[in-house]
């Protein structure tokens, strides 16, 4: 011990050192570049403000249209309904939309969850209105939100960068078209993290995201924006997309419904750990909705890449018991209470009703997150990251990772070497993002053979029980606003399916107790090290916030998955509502 000792006192000296030298080093390449970044930003914040007053303008317009419009039922109406009622002319398109940009303004002067205004959402209304029956789509007249990075014809999609501000989209992007053939209105966009990369909701431009269950707490993100809006009833669908959970912690944090699809159902975005698009709602249903809209011959047309596949409602609408596989913890990061104690409600619900319960352990975590998902993430070291990021002002959900990526490679190996006696977890990030140990391990060209071999070994798991679906914790409760950043690791839980690539969506189930507070006090973590500190600071102070499952199905089983939210959805309102 007396070496460990002399090496905590080496690295007190050296740590600083290095990072001052980091810092000043960066600071002095990047002076040249960081004006243009800061020219750019005020600018930008000074058009949403226009956006939002031309937001308010219209809703205004459309509100002398009809002067004595009660939003509150419209916006109470689930969204299969309310499409029955615009279908049926029951609903003018003019009143939905009213009532939707006027709760969203309210919800975003509370949360900050806004980044721009799609005018266009007027010119598509009196569109739409020229349409004969027969034509309208499945979501005739329904205002839908967007994540900052779809593109909408003239208006920038950033990812929280300032490189990207002042570069509107030439056109729509798929999703968009297809959405828009569908009948939706896109009507704004919101907000992100920086580069996408954090699970807070953060950036240098627009400023950070809060969550409206609780103004501490962070939505979660990088589709945190989208989480807050739909939480607070100023969206009724919106569309995000999910690398390490960016659909699923938002969804979780704010207590709504949100899937991510296997890479190519919908549109694929990045190579490696598997990006997708996907929507977020207030039910399952609306999900399912949103799916049959998108999984159309259209969206091949437009990107052949997208296989035909039709959304199954024979699947979707099975009641044959399922064979469950479950896991309360994934043996890296301890659940909290409440992650635990949902899994446990929700598998004695499953069981009741007559679904099989079986007990499952993930293969080799540790190895999952550090060697292939990390090194997936980082497989350049991180410099197609930094390149993203010269000119630009970090932010604080960013500076950890932006830090340790800037530091020299030696100095990098040297960090690691000594943590490894410290905290074995800090040597092993390290490690990873400077490539030490098997050179393959975090090599672009090597990486899909370790990612396909670890996919093959937890399908293996999975067909060995004969399971249907998988019964996970979600990430729960909400963080305070900063701890993302402190905690990384335990957003594997979601993580983990993306590096998969399984479908997988959020339903919340309970809420936190005070029990579950109390229990928190007792909480130590596997490790017990910084992160596992950082974790039981971050969801401290949650009593009465959102607590859902996560429910998984193989690849191209979509419909598979939301029966099985259906179905926990269900159960979950059935013991809710008294007998």
């Amino acid at each position: 011990m007396p070496g460990v000792i002399w090496l905590s006192h080496l690295l007190v000296v050296l740590l600083p050192v290095a990072l001052l030298g980091a810092v000043w080093l960066g600071a002095t390449m990047l002076f040249w570049w960081q004006a243009p970044a800061r020219s750019r930003i005020p600018r930008a914040q000074k058009r949403r403000e226009e956006a939002l007053r031309r937001m308010a303008a219209l809703a205004e317009r459309l509100r002398q249209q009809e002067p004595e419009l009660d939003p509150k039922p419209i916006l109470e109406l689930p969204l299969e309904k309310l499409v029955q009622k615009l279908l049926a002319d029951e609903l003018s398109l003019e009143s939905v939309l009213c009532s939707y940009l006027e709760e969203a303004m309210k919800v975003h002067q509370e949360v900050n969850c806004l980044t721009d205004f799609l005018d266009e959402c007027e010119e598509q209304l009196q569109a739409l209105k020229k349409l004969k029956k027969s034509e309208r789509g499945l979501l005739y007249g329904v205002p839908i939100s967007l994540k900052d990075v779809y593109d909408c014809m003239g208006h920038d999609s950033t990812c929280g960068l300032a490189q990207f501000l002042e570069k509107p989209a030439a056109k729509d992007g798929v999703v968009v078209k297809v959405l828009k053939a569908q009948g939706a209105i896109p009507f704004v966009k919101t907000n992100i993290s920086q580069t996408l990369l954090s699970f807070d909701c953060s950036n240098p431009i627009y400023g950070q995201t809060l969550n409206p269950q609780n103004l501490k707490k962070t939505p979660g993100g990088s589709s945190g924006g989208e989480g807050a809006l739909l939480a607070k009833g100023g969206s009724i669908l919106g569309m995000g997309t999910d690398t390490g959970g960016s659909i699923r912690i938002p969804a979780s944090f704010c207590g709504v419904c949100g899937i991510r699809v296997t890479g190519y159902r919908l549109r694929y975005l990045v190579v490696g750990v598997v990006t997708v698009t996907g929507p977020l709602a207030w039910d399952v249903e609306s999900l399912a909705l949103c799916l049959r809209a998108l999984l159309s011959e259209h969206m091949h047309r437009l990107d052949p890449t997208v296989p035909f596949l039709p959304f199954r409602e024979e699947v979707y609408s099975s009641n044959r018991p399922l064979r469950i596989g479950y896991y309360e913890s994934d043996g890296f990061t301890q659940p909290s209470p409440s992650m635990a104690r949902a899994v446990k409600l929700t598998c004695r619900l499953l069981r009741d009703a007559g679904h099989q319960v079986i007990p499952f352990s993930v293969p080799r975590t540790e190895y999952a997150f550090f060697h292939l998902f990390l090194g997936s993430l980082f497989a350049d070291e991180g410099a197609s990251l930094l390149e993203k990021l010269k000119g630009d002002i970090v932010d604080p959900s960013m500076k950890n990772t932006v830090t340790s990526l800037r530091l020299p490679d030696s100095l990098k190996r040297f960090l690691a070497w000594i943590w490894k006696y410290i905290e074995p977890r800090v040597s092993q990030g390290l490690e990873t993002l400077c490539g030490v140990g098997d050179p393959c391990q975090s090599h672009l060209s090597c990486l899909p053979l370790f990612l396909q071999e670890y996919q093959q070994e937890f399908i293996a798991k999975w067909r060995s029980l004969d399971l249907d679906v998988l019964l996970s914790p979600a990430l729960d409760p909400a963080f305070f606003v900063g701890y993302p950043a402190k905690t990384q690791e335990s957003s594997f839980y979601l993580g983990l399916y993306n590096l998969l690539n399984f479908p997988a969506g959020i339903v919340p189930v309970t809420t936190v107790t005070p029990q579950d507070e109390k229990e928190l006090a007792f909480y130590r973590g596997y490790y017990r090290d910084r992160f596992d500190k950082s974790f039981q600071e971050a969801v401290r102070g949650s009593v009465g916030l959102s607590v859902a499952v996560q429910c998984i199905a193989l690849p191209w089983e979509e419909e598979l998955c939301l029966r099985f939210m259906k179905e926990v959805e269900t159960l979950v309102k059935n013991k809710m509502e008294p007998k």
